[in-house]
């Protein structure tokens, strides 16, 4: 393994020609020709983009030639948050936008899709523009009105993003889960924004065995009681029959809609006002029921347009970032068709038959940009995966890595393993806003395990508990302006009173993000974990990711979760779970050298109270380490209370930490 990288240490810079063909370039240099705005740097670009909100994202709306029915008005009606509006009286449609590009290359390839049932296939533009307007249609002439609810239980298939773009095409709400959900998580979901019309598969196939989901069908149908329609599509099983006689079968739907399919010119696309909802995404859902966090067609269409600066994405680029559909990372995957770029989907398991999966799809499908979360790399890190001995990564260009903090030395294993010329980012933002606060750029260098940049447009900071201003050390992440991307609401909300109190109780009139932030001199940002599983160690504040990246150095270590509790009269009470490698135990050895390690490489309040094994480290569906409601077990909450578990990738990994927080209990009365 790695072991010789420093977090800071410079891994890659772009050269000259890749800095000047990059979007974010080219952006500026329109900027120059057409406003004449002229920036040295890309931090002076940044401070203008959230010192000059409306002037910043008006250059957006034009440089990207955003269409609207209707002029707006202003860019901005007032800073304030909550409850700010953008761009008032203009009407567009996010769809219309994401299929635009059928016009100048109709024959080229939108999607390449692969699963674990189906071959490596591609989509033209003009396939999926005449798939959509044909849905859209039919969606229509069964009744569903502009407004209205359309969800999803689909893996991600070209099916789901057809279904995606149909909805929103005529200005119905889209909602979807992933078919490895549970049906109580997905009915926590769907019951809140009471639907009318379903899409659903039979089940899925992953890691080479098939998972029906009749049975949670039922169930799902069984709680919604406001579904007029539902639509199947038999995917497991071509014969399967639908779960109930009046559903109707994905082909017939289709073929209802083929004469608007193949014009065009002639679809109507429903442009709508900047309150209008587009879709409506959910929080993990660890702990009481999912806020469902509704998202508009103006904020969103501007916010991807902008974030694609971010990643360098234009039509000559293929992404591929390995997801599921109840993932927001899916809804940003799926928008990179904005910018005309092909779009690689996969659906099964990562590393079945084989760890290189992955990689073998990416040189299957060309794929200039590659990602997955650090958990999956730092897979490949301990079986000693080598990339660029077994595939081509000539056409490879970038590696995107989010879903938790990423170690330096997990960003320095792309260039020793698949490419010393990559540019390796690794943003991070939320489901809230469907965007990053902080991530990268085609112009900086990459150091190790730092992020390159705050994103632009996005008023990025680091505070203390007092408000004040924080560099090179760690505080609360904080957004202190507006952007178009924030959550129009929470659905069922009434006075915005649970938004407030997420997001706006903390600092009053400020978005508390629930991340610590580290921003570095030259404008470098660090993410430690979510401030509300703080490792509070006798007043001084541990981000969790810097436990973990020592532990990433052990061999002996396959996982761990750390939580750290307050106990009465002051004290703090922090154990540290460890899941071992095969054929290890947690002897007086290891411990030595985990508690050494953590002292040496850490602090000495990065020592634990107590280390136990475990055989199964707790992880949600999107893949994030459960370590609230452990802490929440150990304070002493009833385990129903703490987590779904049909939101969790293993529900039975729970069980001990149940256990222990009865035996910490016991121990303590």
């Amino acid at each position: 393994m790695d072991t010789l990288v420093r977090e800071g240490d410079l891994l890659w810079t772009p050269s000259s020609s890749v800095a000047e063909a990059s979007s974010q370039a080219r952006f500026m240099r329109w900027l120059g020709a057409e406003r004449g705005l002229h920036f040295a740097d890309y931090e002076a670009l940044w401070r203008w983009s959230v010192t000059d909100l409306e002037a910043f994202w008006a250059a957006i709306w034009d440089f990207f030639n955003v269409r609207s029915s209707a002029p707006y008005t202003r860019v901005l009606e007032e800073r304030v948050m909550p409850g700010a509006r953008w761009f008032p009286g203009a009407r567009l449609n996010f769809a219309e936008h994401m299929l635009r590009h059928e016009e100048a290359a109709p024959d080229a390839p939108a999607l390449f899709h692969s699963s674990e049932l189906r071959p490596l296939e591609r989509t033209s533009w003009r396939e999926l523009g005449e798939r959509t307007r044909a849905l859209a249609t039919a969606l229509r002439e069964l009744g569903v009105e502009p407004g209205e609810r359309v969800v999803a239980y689909m893996p991600n298939i070209p099916e789901t993003a057809i279904a995606m773009l149909a909805t929103t095409a005529i200005g119905a709400v889209w909602a979807s889960a992933a078919p490895e959900f549970g049906a109580s998580t997905v009915i926590d979901r769907f019951a809140q924004i009471e639907p009318s019309l379903i899409f659903l598969t039979d089940g899925y196939r992953f890691g080479g065995k098939d998972f029906d989901r009749s049975e949670q069908i039922r169930a799902i149908l069984g709680a919604l009681p406001t579904i007029r329609h539902i639509v199947w599509l038999p995917y497991l099983d071509r014969a399967a029959a639908p779960p109930l006689a009046e559903a109707l079968h994905w082909d017939e739907l289709l073929a209802r809609g083929e004469s608007a399919a193949r014009d065009a010119a002639g679809f109507a696309y429903e442009r709508v006002d900047t309150d209008h909802p587009l879709w409506i995404l959910f929080s993990s859902g660890t702990t009481g029921l999912p806020k469902a966090i509704v998202h508009g067609h103006v904020g969103i269409t501007l916010e991807l347009l902008k974030g694609g600066l971010a990643t360098d994405t234009g039509p000559e680029r293929r992404s591929f970032f390995y997801t599921t559909t109840g993932w927001m990372m899916w809804n940003a995957l799926v928008a990179g068709l904005l910018h005309g770029a092909s779009v690689v989907l996969y659906d099964g398991h990562p590393a079945y038959p084989g760890p290189e999966l992955l990689w073998k799809l990416a040189d299957d499908a060309d794929a200039t940009g590659f990602g997955a979360s650090p958990t999956f790399v730092q897979i490949m890190q301990k079986i000693g995966l080598v990339p660029k001995q077994r595939f081509a990564t000539d056409k490879l260009r970038s590696v995107l890595l989010t879903g938790s903090p990423v170690s330096p030395e997990t960003t320095a294993w792309f260039y020793r393993n698949v490419k010393e010329d990559l540019w390796v980012s690794s943003p991070s933002g939320g489901t809230e806003l469907c965007a990053g606060l902080v991530g990268g750029s085609p112009l900086l260098p990459v150091y190790a395990g730092e992020i390159q940049c705050r994103t632009l447009g996005m008023d990025v900071h680091a505070w203390d508990e007092s408000g004040r201003e924080l560099e090179n050390e760690v505080g609360e992440l904080v957004v202190t302006s507006p952007a178009p991307s924030m959550p129009l609401r929470f659905w069922n909300d009434p006075g915005d009173r649970r938004y407030r109190e997420t997001y706006f109780e903390h600092f009053p009139g400020v978005w508390r993000h629930g991340d610590f932030l580290k921003l570095n001199a030259r404008g470098g940002a660090f993410i430690y974990g979510r401030s509300d599983s703080t490792l509070n160690r006798f007043g001084v504040r541990i981000g969790s990711a810097e436990i973990y990246r020592i532990l990433e150095r052990i061999p002996a270590v396959a996982d761990g979760l750390v939580v750290c509790l307050e106990t009465p009269g002051g004290g703090y009470f922090m154990p540290l779970f460890v899941k071992l490698a095969a054929g290890r135990e947690l002897d007086e050895t290891l411990r030595a050298e985990i508690v050494a390690r953590l002292r040496a490489d850490g602090s000495p309040r990065h020592v634990p109270d107590t280390i136990v094994a475990v055989d199964a480290i707790p992880y949600t569906l999107t893949g994030k380490k459960m370590e609230i409601p452990v802490r929440r077990l150990l304070a002493g909450d009833p385990p129903e209370k703490v987590a779904s578990r049909d939101a969790m990738m293993d529900p039975a990994a729970l069980s001990y930490y149940v256990a222990y927080a009865a035996e910490y209990a016991a121990s303590r009365a």
